[in-house]
This record gives structure tokens, C-alpha cells and sequence, in this order.
């Protein structure tokens, strides 16, 4: 928890530095920030962050997404000769996602996962959820998969301004280019058998250069 609480402080941090200008980001490795305003489906080829619904997200809805992987091969803690004991232990490992939105319907409880592919013009573009252990069966609505420790989720309810935040901590990393999006579904995740991981219609879209 001490862990998760650090990274979300210095998430926001950078996510109250980015937020004036809508931007795209490249820190170095292991951080990634997308920050970025909606933009009409038709203009997917080009845009970084697509609605499907103005109703609900407007194009002057803004988007900050941040990732942080922590641990990996080769990334070990030393307890050196200082009274300790001696050799190696891993330190945490896994990875981070924030989300903030603005612009928003208020009051509004979304659904939001990571997906597979990048967005497109239409909504169905992006594939399905990521899921660190693959369902044999798709679309996946066992909840022995469709899970958030499985996925990654980041539900949240806007306010009465439209605005709102979620994170999200699992214990694995992305697979390279197996994670592309973040997309926002009109409702809340069920986590029912045979609708586990199910969301509703997608609203919108954002791509995100997961590591």
C-alpha cells in the first residue's frame, strides 16, 4: 500500500504539470504519460484520444493516463555486510496505471479497461480487454479471467464538475505492443459469471504506448 500511495503522489504530480497543455509525453523507461483532449471518431488515424459519444464525452474532454512498471529481470535489492543478512531479494513488482478525466458527463459511473489494440473509428477497433493470463473462450466473461487483478480496471464516478480519477495495481508488466488502449464504457463492470469484465457500449477511446 506504502508503495502504490508513493507512486500515486508522484502520478499526480505530473498529471497537475501536463494538465494546461494537452500533450503526448516520452519519459524515460519505466514511466509513461499520455495527456490529451477527445476528438471525433473520424479523426482516429491522427488522434490520440477519440470520443464515439458526445453526449457523454465531448470533444472538450480532456484525458491524463499515467504507467509505472516496477521491478523486473535483473532488478534486485542487495543487503550488504551492515548486520543484515547477506544475498538478494526481489523487490515489488508490477505495474501502475492512473487515470484523471475532465469534461465528463457528471455524476456518471464509467466503466474503464485496457485494451488490446489501438483505437479506431469505430468503437469496436480497440479489441478486448488485456488480460495477463488469456481466457481460451472469447469474448471473455469468466470471472476466473475477467477480474481486476487479471485486467486492468479504473471504474470511476465523475462528479458534479465531470471530473474524476482511478488506479489501478497489478502485480505483472504489459507484454510488448499487447496493450494499446484505454477505453471508456458507459457503465459500470459487472462481475457476474457470463458478464464478468462487461462494461456496456465503449464512449470512448485513448491511445496509450504502454511499456
Amino acid at each position: 500500500m506504502l508503495l502504490v500511495k508513493a507512486v500515486t503522489a508522484a502520478v499526480a504530480i505530473g498529471a497537475s504539470m501536463a494538465i494546461a497543455t494537452p500533450a503526448v509525453a516520452a519519459p524515460p523507461h519505466p514511466f509513461v504519460f499520455v495527456h490529451d483532449r477527445f476528438q471525433p471518431a473520424s479523426q482516429a488515424q491522427s488522434a490520440g484520444a477519440v470520443t464515439y459519444d458526445k453526449s457523454v464525452v465531448p470533444t472538450s474532454a480532456s484525458v491524463f493516463i499515467a504507467e509505472t512498471r516496477v521491478g523486473g529481470k535483473g532488478m534486485k535489492y542487495h543487503e550488504g555486510a551492515d548486520g543484515h543478512e547477506n544475498g538478494h531479494r526481489m523487490m515489488h513488482h508490477g505495474t501502475f496505471v492512473f487515470i484523471s478525466l475532465r469534461g465528463l458527463a457528471p455524476g456518471h459511473h464509467f466503466g474503464i479497461h485496457v485494451h488490446t489494440k489501438p483505437c479506431g473509428t469505430k468503437p469496436d477497433s480497440s479489441g478486448p480487454h488485456y488480460q495477463n493470463k488469456q481466457d481460451p473462450k472469447r469474448p471473455s466473461t469468466n470471472p476466473t479471467y475477467a477480474n481486476p487483478r487479471n485486467e486492468v480496471w479504473l471504474d470511476l464516478t465523475t462528479n458534479k464538475a465531470g471530473k474524476g480519477w482511478a488506479k489501478s495495481w497489478v502485480k505483472w508488466h504489459f507484454r510488448p505492443d499487447e496493450a494499446r488502449s484505454v477505453v471508456i464504457h458507459e457503465h459500470a463492470t459487472s462481475t457476474k459469471q457470463g458478464k464478468a469484465g462487461m462494461a456496456g457500449d465503449r464512449l470512448a477511446c485513448v491511445n496509450v504506448p504502454f511499456k
